[in-house]
């Protein structure tokens, strides 16, 4: 199956998209990853959800990416005697250690890890932005704040700290579960929720120890402050504009977005920008001329993939959701501006071979106008290096391991296909021609980009650029 545009599409699934038939017709839509929230789907389910999602994927010949979002440590209020209270602008309330049922003028938090790390001067934000607190005094086992924003509080309310470094990991006993059962399903994809340092990171690669690249979800302003290196550490990235909107500024997320699409495309690493891009669509089946904007920029901006999150999990029209999105995405694609902006930020290639022969690859895409770059790929990473600079041909990615493949299948532009390794040159040349016509890249007459590392199946010894003709023979062998 071949996608008419380069920018991918993540789908999460829920309620709205819980049977095969519908997981089926959103795959057919556009989605080319669905996104499994750990947040709301029971472990258990898990390895059914995948088993619907990889039958599919056989029916179709198309690899799909799965990627497992773990929910990350979750902060919460305590419980109060009558269930809530009513806070007013201007008063003290006080959380603290102790857990007696809260009142109008305190309540139990249960992680003094954050007692502890609070100071004056923080802020704490409760149920997503709706109440807003100041510290003003710390001592042990509690925190006196001031009421900015008051209103009803109640029980069991979300906390988030904008100002505050949390002295825990971003891996709960829960997450850790998750990912295990995750890795064991066969997941592509695993996304860290609450990452605040590199370590985060780290300690997820570790324990996923290659079996599922590993996604860092910048939604804690924290990890602004040290996004060089979570970028670095990681293999891929996620814009999370609704925990990012409410711990900061909502003015500065927009400048936020661009600098991790960026930083991510100069690093070669695919970056998801998510949350919100067509909400309104929840409950219609249209979306607003200001949703198409934001899915608009975030494609112009280079993004390898947008995600939908209720629009396709609960809303009333996800299949509509995701079409509406595929559609945006082409038709920003079919504009000379959009290639103009990501000429502009292309990044110089860097003083290896590799690079060398990616770059190599995109002037003669665009000496000689040619459709498609094969990339033999055991890794993947021939494919991404290629994809980093955005060439205006489709990358498909040759590679005889399915799980590269599917990993792929989050990437701009790339399209994946497990086949045998090459035994020589003159084979990978042949039947990269033979992919190129099969996959309707390419006809009789055309030319394609091949390019390899020799010798066959060494990871990262991309050291091979070639162009073939596509002739009659390889069309009579598609």
């Amino acid at each position: 199956m071949k996608r008419s545009r380069r920018t991918k599409i993540v789908a999460t699934l829920g309620p709205a998209s819980d049977t095969p038939e519908m997981i089926t017709k959103l795959f057919h839509a556009g989605a080319d990853v669905f996104r499994l929230n750990m947040s709301h789907l029971p472990r258990e389910k898990l390895p059914e959800k995948i088993e619907v999602i990889r039958a599919i994927e056989r029916e179709a010949r198309r690899p799909i990416a799965i990627l497992v979002d773990l929910q990350g440590p979750k902060l919460r209020l305590g419980a109060f005697a009558d269930g809530s209270a009513m806070i007013a602008n201007g008063q003290t309330f006080v959380l603290d250690s102790d857990q007696t049922p809260g009142n109008a003028e305190r309540i139990y938090l249960p992680h003094p890890e954050v007692l502890s790390a609070l100071e004056p001067g923080h802020s704490v934000i409760i149920d997503d932005g709706k109440l807003r607190l100041t510290v003003t005094e710390v001592g042990p086992g509690r925190a006196v704040t001031r009421v900015e924003v008051g209103g009803r509080i109640s029980n069991r309310k979300g906390v988030s700290l904008p100002h505050t470094v949390i002295p825990v990991p971003a891996m709960t006993d829960k997450d850790r579960a998750d990912l295990e059962a995750g890795l064991n399903a066969g997941a592509d994809w695993i996304a860290v929720s609450f990452v605040q340092r590199p370590e985060d990171m780290a300690e997820v690669k570790k324990l996923a120890a290659g079996r599922a690249l590993v996604m860092a979800k910048i939604e804690k302003p924290q990890a602004l402050t040290r996004l060089d290196e979570i970028m670095e550490v990681s293999d891929g990235l996620m814009v999370a504009r609704g925990d990012l909107g409410v711990e900061m500024p909502l003015e500065q997320v927009p400048g936020v977005q661009k600098r991790i699409t960026r930083g991510a495309r100069r690093l070669g690493k695919p970056v998801v920008v998510a949350t919100q891009m067509l909400e309104s669509m929840i409950t219609a089946p249209v979306p607003t001329r200001a949703e198409v904007s934001d899915v608009a920029t975030a494609v112009y901006e280079g993004a390898d993939a947008v995600m939908l999150s209720a629009e396709s999990a609960s809303g009333a029209f996800p299949v509509e959701a995701i079409s509406t999105m595929s559609r945006i995405a082409e038709q920003v694609e079919k504009d000379a501006l959009y290639w103009n902006i990501l000429t502009a930020q292309r990044s110089d290639p860097e003083p290896t071979a590799a690079d060398a022969i990616a770059a190599a690859a995109h002037q003669m895409v665009g000496s000689l106008g040619l459709n498609a770059i094969m990339a033999w790929t055991h890794s993947g990473s021939t494919a991404l290096r290629l994809a980093r600079s955005r060439p205006n041909a489709t990358v498909i990615a040759l590679t005889p391991k399915r799980e590269t493949a599917r990993r792929l299948a989050m990437a701009w532009g790339t399209h994946p296909i497990v086949t045998n390794d090459a035994s020589d040159v003159d084979d990978m040349a042949f039947r990269a021609a033979k992919f190129a016509v099969r996959e309707r890249f390419a006809e009789v007459g055309d030319r394609v980009i091949v390019v390899a590392g020799v010798p066959f199946g060494t990871p990262g010894a991309t050291n091979l650029v070639r162009i073939a003709f596509v002739t009659r023979e390889h069309a009579a062998r598609a």
